[in-house]
């Protein structure tokens, strides 16, 4: 997969909601939670001089409202602006 994200877009893996509890317990498909996590495949070359603090590699956590979702040689991706991670993991 070739994909250069431009300007301070960050390309996303987004991971699968949890399948089970820390302590074990399976969790059943209706009660899931959507997770905000991921990890970075991609990043664009920043904006205005700016370097960019994401890099590829880092798991990161972004906003519920803030992405465009991809299809990519059947993989799914996010893009988001850096501005939209609110943390890296």
């Amino acid at each position: 997969m070739k994909i250069q994200p431009l300007y301070d877009r960050v390309v996303i893996r987004p991971q699968g909601p949890e399948n089970m509890t820390k302590s074990g317990l399976y969790i059943p498909d209706n009660s899931k939670e959507k997770s905000y996590k991921g990890e970075v495949v991609a990043v664009g070359d920043g904006k205005d001089d700016k370097e960019m603090t994401v890099k590829v590699g880092d798991s990161v956590i972004y906003g519920k409202y803030a992405v465009n979702e991809v299809t990519i040689s059947g993989d799914d991706f996010l893009i988001v602006k850096e501005s939209d991670i609110l943390a890296i993991i």
